[in-house]
């Protein structure tokens, strides 16, 4: 069965405006949440397709990316769902809900989402970016890499909490652990960040010496990266959970590796298809021949030059291109002749093209024969 797009997932058509999107995403997120649906795995892995869904297409260059090349130019690294809810979803939801505990509130009471712990529980990780720079070979062969990346990671001395050992974080006076501050204004309440602590909805008094108190420290992490053939310039593959951990201990954001592809002294990129340009003698051009053509994989390939090729024309040379990423087949490979012109001739060279020019009926020179043939 085919795999559902990220458009049908959400029932909106492939043109449909960011305003459609949201709408349609907002629907699905309160029908489907699982604090409204406690126990439901069917309507939890709805949730978690809509969200995945929403993240992709709610960002311009992740739209583009996942139009042009489907979910390999999004999603490259990792698979869809891994890592677990939270991971790879977009979980800011105020730009969409405004107050979003606050569409739940009456299924919970006034006391908030159920247990969650709101802003105060454990939230996840920021993302990363690593510019990656790669040959021309590679984007189109594909290749598999170790990159180092520096980070944050939960401090192993505290476990994340910020607390010195034998300590541990105390609850927030002000916000009462809930990490936001909720005041009423007549008929709505108006929710914010605790500013005491930040959200986190407890305060650390002891602090860990390790980490000073972040329950984070920065280590440098080397990960494999599997770069698929096709990627271009501004290609980003994503890493799910290799990003940074989160506070109090929550999961790491995911990696996004851009690829920056070198220019190549042989071959010219355009889309999918490789573009050569090869030098041929005047005779070559004129009488036929075979010249012997470089490909991207190293090899090289004959090519049949017919008689009276002329300077400037193209050849195609099908499928020794760059692969489609995301859908089967390749580009194609251009070769460009250039018909080069010797700049000194022996002296039975010169002969010989006298003969032609006088044969093709051709006035060649002044008279008094200078430059070229003046010997």
């Amino acid at each position: 069965m085919a795999e559902k797009s990220y458009y049908e997932i959400l029932g909106v058509q492939k043109g449909a405006s960011d305003a459609d999107i949201k709408s349609a995403y907002r629907k699905l997120a309160i029908k489907y949440h699982p604090d409204k649906n406690k126990g439901n795995a069917e309507a939890e892995e709805k949730f978690k397709e809509a969200t995945e869904a929403y993240e992709i297409l709610r960002d311009p260059q992740k739209r583009q990316a996942y139009d042009q090349f489907g979910k390999a130019g999004v999603n490259a690294g990792a698979g869809y769902g891994q890592g677990g809810f939270g991971q790879g979803a977009y979980t800011d939801f105020s730009d969409i809900f405004g107050n979003f505990e606050d569409i739940f509130e009456g299924f919970f009471g006034a006391g908030g989402r159920g247990g969650r712990g709101g802003r105060g529980g454990i939230q996840r990780g920021s993302d990363l970016r690593y510019n990656l720079e790669i040959s021309l070979e590679d984007a189109a062969l594909g290749k598999e890499v170790k990159i180092e990346v520096p980070r944050n990671e939960t401090c192993g001395d505290c476990g994340g909490s910020g607390a010195a050992k034998g300590s541990s974080p105390s609850t927030c006076p002000d916000c009462g652990g809930s990490g936001q501050i909720r005041r009423a204004q007549g008929f709505f309440s108006v929710t914010t960040t605790c500013p005491r602590c930040s959200g986190r909805g407890k305060i650390v008094t002891n602090p860990c010496k390790s980490c000073r108190g972040q329950g984070v420290v920065e280590r440098r992490r080397t990960i494999n990266i599997k770069i698929p053939a096709g990627v271009e310039n501004g290609s980003r593959l994503k890493v799910t959970g290799e990003g940074e951990a989160g506070p109090n201990g929550g999961p790491h954001g995911d990696l996004y590796v851009v690829t920056q592809v070198r220019k190549h002294p042989t071959f010219e990129r355009n889309g999918s298809d490789l573009i050569v340009v090869k030098s041929i003698s005047l005779a070559l051009a004129c009488l036929g021949g075979e010249i012997d053509v470089p490909t991207i994989d190293g090899k090289t390939i004959s090519l049949k030059i017919p008689e009276g090729t002329e300077s400037g024309q193209v050849f195609r040379m099908k499928g020794l291109g760059i692969p489609y990423i995301g859908a089967y087949g390749k580009g194609d490979q251009h070769v460009v002749v250039k018909i080069s012109i010797p700049k000194k001739l022996s002296k039975r060279q010169k002969e010989l093209l006298e003969e032609f020019a006088k044969e093709s009926g051709e006035k060649i020179g002044s008279g008094k024969k200078t430059g070229l043939f003046s010997k």
